[in-house]
């Protein structure tokens, strides 16, 4: 009888000594995205963020560059606003790519900031409405041109990093022509 249960203890110790191994074993895998960022998505945090805050200001850009062709007098600046809808709709369906793949969901609406910027341009028209429009997309191209560069230099999502990187020379141009057509329109005179 003593070796029944001295069998028993034996059987229970290898047990509890394999479930122990298991456990730790477990605890060793390494973690995932969705696990060290606390997010939905398979991005590192900042990379999401990048994608969340590019895609906001592409959708800007579109609604802004749409506006342009109706209330500027400028011809340089409704074909600036057509250059926007048109470039910035192709990057918007690219990071759309990108973002599905990673299980990001993007903004499909303009965000607080962005509306209030259309809606106090949309009260303006020709000359006023092209000094104001121009002055705005040289500053959000700067700031864009900034973060382009800094994710397509450091980003970690391999993905997003490419994108970053291949769109970033068609926002340097769209700020050398930012500043062009601003200059050509300063002051409300359009030239």
């Amino acid at each position: 009888m003593r070796s029944y249960f001295r069998a028993i203890a034996s059987v229970t110790v290898v047990g509890v000594g394999l479930l122990g191994c298991a456990a730790m074993a477990q605890d060793s895998t390494p973690k995932t995205d969705k696990q060290t960022t606390g997010s939905a998505n398979r991005m590192p945090a900042a990379d999401s963020t990048f994608a969340t805050k590019a895609a906001a200001g592409g959708l800007a850009e579109v609604k802004l560059g749409e506006l342009a062709k109706n209330h500027a007098a400028s011809a340089d600046v409704k074909t600036f606003g057509e250059r926007m809808v048109t470039d910035h709709t192709k990057a918007g369906d690219q990071l759309k790519q990108i973002a599905s793949t990673k299980g990001i969901t993007l903004p499909t609406s303009l965000n607080a900031k962005d509306q209030a910027t259309y809606d106090r341009l949309a009260k303006l028209n020709g000359a006023e409405f092209d000094a104001a429009y121009m002055k705005d997309m040289v500053a959000d191209h700067k700031t864009d041109v900034s973060e382009f560069k800094r994710e397509s230099e450091k980003g970690l999502d391999a993905d997003l990093k490419q994108f970053a990187a291949t769109t970033l020379p068609t926002l340097q141009e769209h700020l050398q022509m930012a500043e062009s057509t601003a200059a050509k329109v300063k002051g409300g005179v359009s030239k």
